[in-house]
């Protein structure tokens, strides 16, 4: 069951936009089947920014992420030619 969010803000030109969503797309199975307590992954599009909102059991799991191989060897290697920015990373719990 999901009880906390970690939600990362990406400032990205609308041209590199597909780019940054394959991205999203490569690395949500690998996110969801081994990250220690995932529970889902959707990625948010706004006229301002791009939002990937993953699930986690915990937040303790969701801040353990941020460590991961996967998150920092993979994901922000893969996305750092599209950041206008530095993203926004935020973690939140369910009341």
């Amino acid at each position: 069951m999901t009880k906390a969010y970690l939600q990362i803000s990406l400032k990205i030109d609308n041209a590199d936009r597909p780019s940054a969503a394959g991205v999203y797309h490569k690395y949500k199975a690998p996110f969801l089947d081994s990250i220690k307590g995932a529970t889902s992954k959707e990625l948010l599009i706004r006229e301002e920014d791009v939002q990937v909102l993953h699930g986690f059991e915990s937040a303790a799991d969701a801040q353990a992420y941020l460590t991961t191989e996967l998150f920092n060897n993979d994901v922000v290697v893969a996305l750092k030619p599209y950041l206008k920015d530095t993203p926004e990373v935020r973690i939140y719990t369910l009341a």
